[in-house]
C-alpha cells in the first residue's frame, strides 16, 4: 500500500516530492484547475507526515552529522503502524489519520522531537511569530518555547496532510473526492517502516524528499495487530 498511497498523493497534490515531477491529472469530480489551489501549501511540503517540524541547523553542527544519526537511531528502531488509515478535517484541511490510539507512533514522534533537537537552532522571534502565540493555548506556547512547534509531545496528532485550509462551503465537495480517491486504501493498517529527511533549497523552496532511512522490521505483534501489508510507508 505503501507505494499506491504514494503514487496517489503525488497525483494529487500534483508534485511528487521523491522526483520534482509535477502532475496535472484528472481526478474525478475536481479537475486539476479547480483542485490545484487548494494544495498550493500541501504541494510545497510534498506529502508527508511531520515528526520533527522544519528546522534550521543549530551553530556548529553539519547536514552530515544530522543524516549520520538518523541513520543511527532508524537501524536500531523498530517501525511503527498507522492504524486504520482515516480521512479526517482538522480545522479547515484534510489529511490522513490513525482511525485508532496508536500509543507506539506517538512514543516514536516524541523520541524524534527530543533526540534529534540538538541539531535544532533556536527559533528567531520571527520564527516564532509566524505561529501566532497569542492564538496558542498556554501549553503550546510552552512547546513551541521548548521546541520550535506548538504540536508535539501531548499536543501531537499524527497526520499527512491532503489539501490548505478549504473554504466551508467547498468543503463536502472535497471530501466527498478525496474519498473516491483514496477509498480503497481506507481502513487498512499502514506500516511506517523508515525515516525521511526533507530538506529546502532555500527559504519558501519547495521541500524535497532527501533520503530514506529504513527503520527495523516492525514487531510482529504490531503488524499482526495492525494486518499490515509487507510496503512500508515513506
Amino acid at each position: 500500500m505503501g507505494s499506491e498511497l504514494w503514487r496517489r498523493t503525488a497525483l494529487w497534490l500534483g508534485r511528487d516530492a521523491a522526483t520534482g515531477a509535477a502532475f496535472e491529472a484528472d481526478i474525478a469530480g475536481l479537475d486539476p484547475a479547480r483542485r490545484l489551489p487548494l494544495t498550493h501549501l500541501a504541494r510545497r511540503y510534498g506529502f508527508h507526515a511531520t515528526l520533527k517540524a522544519p528546522f534550521r541547523l543549530a551553530e556548529g553542527r553539519t547536514q552530515e552529522e544530522l543524516e549520520a544519526a538518523l541513520a543511527g537511531f532508524a537501524a536500531a528502531r523498530p517501525g511503527v503502524v498507522v492504524p486504520q488509515l482515516s480521512l479526517a478535517r482538522l480545522g479547515g484541511f484534510f489529511a490522513l489519520v490513525p482511525g485508532t490510539e496508536a500509543a507506539e507512533l506517538h512514543s516514536l514522534a516524541d523520541e524524534v522531537v527530543t533526540g534529534f533537537d540538538s541539531f535544532r537552532a533556536p527559533a528567531t522571534d520571527t520564527e516564532l511569530a509566524r505561529r501566532n502565540p497569542a492564538a496558542l493555548t498556554p501549553r503550546q506556547r510552552e512547546l513551541l518555547k521548548a521546541w520550535g512547534y506548538p504540536y508535539v509531545l501531548d499536543e501531537f496528532r499524527f497526520h499527512m496532510t491532503l489539501t490548505d485550509s478549504i473554504p466551508h462551503a467547498r468543503r463536502p465537495e472535497v471530501e466527498n473526492t478525496l474519498h473516491g480517491w483514496f477509498g480503497a486504501l481506507l481502513g487498512a493498517a499502514l506500516p511506517v517502516a523508515a525515516l525521511a529527511l526533507f530538506t529546502e533549497v532555500e527559504p519558501g523552496a519547495p521541500f524535497t524528499l532527501h533520503t530514506v532511512y529504513p527503520l527495523q522490521p516492525i514487531p510482529a505483534s504490531l503488524r499482526a495487530a495492525g494486518k499490515t501489508d509487507s510496503e512500508g510507508a515513506r
